[in-house]
């Protein structure tokens, strides 16, 4: 078999709309890169109806229909045969050269127009060569092969590859579902070297990533490596999330710097920060009134370029915003809270897998009413977080501190203003009330507002 170009792995997949055969599992006539986004699609390309080997293969795809269904996976197959030559093929039992009733639809690529688009395309054939790609919920490549036009695929192992992707974590060659597999970060120590960054040492580490201190060897400085579990959530990519955070430049937001993919293991490479996160300085105690008044300017200057650039954060806590040695704030993270994993702790993130209504998706602790009551985060959610930070800033604990989870998710629906407004002191005061308003619809004030008020 031959690798197809390695350019397509890691990339979205190229977008389609392709008339198809129908079905009690497919009943619309059309098939749509679209149609299968929150699931796994093994999408394959075969040379032509009526043909000797493929039958062999989709039957026998078929047949292990339910097993990929059992994993979020759905099945599409491209020739570029017209939907009445598919149609005729269904119709017939192998036993007659036809194919049968399958279990997932066939669609008609008639002028190659899509197939080349997947590099499978032989102009001078006017067919498709054997092209396999499996495509991830988020409609991103994540495996590509093509074979010779007269060698069949078969089931098991698409559904070994399957499964390898969908681990999040390190296959070795000989893999079968079960084994074990290697975490990415646990084989990563001082001296490793990965794409051009040497690891030095590691940092930070969590379940959603490990944070190593790593030196470009191409750019000759040091970077903070945040490599991350894969996680297969229906949530966004990786690479969308922090695409839209490095689109952010400010002084206030931790620069990043490349998303990478290097052999399989997703990491964000960012701006490396000498400092401590501001949650460590408000666990020391309340924080003197100029210079929570510095800080928190900062941080409203780094939202509201944030909000106006159309990137919600989502997770704003003090855990996600660092303090350099200068007193400079960073904020990290942004975009990268649909990712997190579920904890039953007031300051770990919680979320939905899918991020969809219907599950938290938020740090309790410091999440808005709206986010409490299953909605996602939006610019007025980030603003109520930040009111929290603000109290926490400047009170030294947290707004009820101590409470399950429960207990305070119901008190952040009934949030009172008012009442955790009194606990300090003007331009705070003023700000608090507006900022922790429970209803989203009457939280008006933005964080432009906020950064024009603390100036």
């Amino acid at each position: 078999m031959t690798i197809l170009s390695s350019t397509l792995v890691g990339q979205r997949a190229p977008d389609f709309e392709l008339a198809c055969t129908s079905g009690p599992d497919h009943p619309e006539p059309v098939a749509r890169l679209d149609d299968y986004r929150n699931r796994w699609l093994i999408l394959m390309f075969y040379p032509r109806d009526f043909s000797l080997i493929c039958p062999t293969e989709l039957l026998a795809l078929s047949e292990r229909a339910g097993e990929f269904a059992e994993q979020r996976a759905d099945i599409l197959a491209i020739s570029t045969d017209s939907v009445e030559s598919h149609e005729r093929w269904l119709s017939l039992p192998p036993t007659a050269g036809g194919l049968g009733r399958i279990a997932f639809p066939l669609a008609s690529d008639t002028d190659g127009s899509v197939s080349t688009t997947y590099s499978v395309y032989v102009e001078s054939q006017r067919l498709a060569l054997r092209g396999l790609f499996i495509i991830d919920p988020n409609s991103v490549i994540q495996y590509s092969v093509v074979h010779n036009l007269n060698v069949g695929r078969r089931a098991e192992e698409v559904l070994r590859i399957l499964s390898a992707l969908q681990t999040g974590g390190l296959c070795a060659p000989d893999w079968s579902p079960g084994g074990e597999v290697l975490d990415a970060a646990s084989s990563l120590a001082p001296g490793s070297v990965i794409s051009h960054y040497r690891i030095e040492e590691q940092i930070g580490a969590g379940a959603f990533a490990t944070v190593f201190r790593a030196y470009d060897r191409t750019l000759q400085r040091n970077v903070a490596l945040k490599v991350m579990r894969r996680m297969d959530d229906g949530s966004p990519g990786i690479k969308e999330e922090a695409r839209a955070a490095a689109a952010l430049s400010h002084p206030n937001i931790c620069t990043i710097y490349n998303i990478d993919d290097e052999d399989g293991i997703p990491m964000i490479v960012m701006e490396h920060l000498v400092g401590r996160p501001l949650a460590e300085i408000i666990s020391e105690g309340p924080t003197a009134q100029p210079q929570a008044q510095h800080f928190a300017r900062q941080i409203a200057s780094g939202m509201a370029a944030a909000h106006t650039a159309g990137v919600v954060h989502g997770d704003l806590k003090p855990a996600n915003i660092f303090v350099t040695e200068a007193g400079t704030m960073k904020i990290l993270d942004f975009g990268l809270a649909g990712r997190r994993r579920v904890s039953d702790s007031t300051e770990s993130t919680v979320l939905s897998p899918s991020g969809n209504r219907g599950a938290i998706a938020g740090t309790p602790a410091y999440m808005s009413p709206e986010q409490a009551d299953f909605g996602p985060g939006t610019e007025k959610s980030d603003v109520f977080s930040f009111g929290m930070i603000l109290f926490a800033l400047l009170t030294g604990h947290r707004p009820y501190e101590g409470l399950p989870v429960p207990e305070l998710l119901k008190r952040l629906r009934n949030t009172d203003p008012n009442a955790l407004a009194e606990a300090v002191e003007e331009p705070f005061r003023g700000l608090l009330r507006r900022m922790l308003v429970p209803v989203p619809e009457a939280r008006t004030i933005t964080m432009r507002d906020i950064e024009a008020a603390l100036a």
